[in-house]
């Protein structure tokens, strides 16, 4: 009989998944629109994006965790869209675009030492 331990990973490593799954989720969520990203790739990335942000929530805040996920896709795909589409882009995007990045930055700042 196997006796399961509770092994709590460090906050570092929870953020360093939280910025593995955020950068996976960019990789799947662009694939759903450009052919030029293999189905694989897709599936893959979207399994090992879920499993990082879901080991990283045992370790921190569940919901700063997702913010911050959400929030570099968000970011992440946006940058690709407009890499992709030639470019443009207009400045009221690009302020959203601080924003959102801020708000990200923020979250994180705060969320130190804010675990139970």
């Amino acid at each position: 009989m196997t006796v399961k331990t509770d092994k709590r990973i460090s906050e570092a490593r929870a953020w360093t998944y939280v910025l593995l799954g955020g950068l996976l989720e960019i990789v799947w969520a662009s694939g759903f629109k450009y052919e030029d990203v293999p189905s694989i790739v897709v599936l893959v990335s979207l399994l090992a994006s879920f499993d990082l942000i879901i080991r990283a929530a045992k370790a921190l805040p569940v919901g700063t965790v997702y913010a911050v996920f959400a929030g570099m896709g968000t970011l992440g795909t946006t940058i690709v869209e407009i890499v992709m589409s030639g470019g443009t882009v207009s400045m009221l995007r690009i302020v959203f675009i601080l924003l959102l990045l801020a708000c990200i930055i923020g979250l994180k700042l705060s969320s130190k030492g804010s675990e139970a």
